[in-house]
């Protein structure tokens, strides 16, 4: 089964010298888990209503996670 996360980050200015979410990521204000994709698009769509990121100084992402592969060919 797969999961959702929705994050609620700051936006990073666009001086800094490292954009790579992996090295340096975003700094996260809410994460919300959720159990289906329906469930993740509501809940970013009531992050996407809030001021901060109206204005373009936070971002709302939905990550799926635990996501397993359809067919296990590939894995032999």
């Amino acid at each position: 089964m797969t999961r959702f996360l929705v994050v609620l980050t700051d936006v990073r200015p666009l001086d800094a010298v490292s954009r790579n979410e992996r090295t340096s990521p975003e700094r996260r204000r809410q994460v919300v888990g959720a159990s289906s994709r329906e469930a993740a698009e509501r809940i970013a769509g009531a992050f996407m209503a809030l001021g901060m990121v109206r204005a373009g100084r936070q971002r709302v992402k939905v990550i799926a996670v635990g996501r397993r592969p359809r067919d296990r060919e590939h894995l032999s």
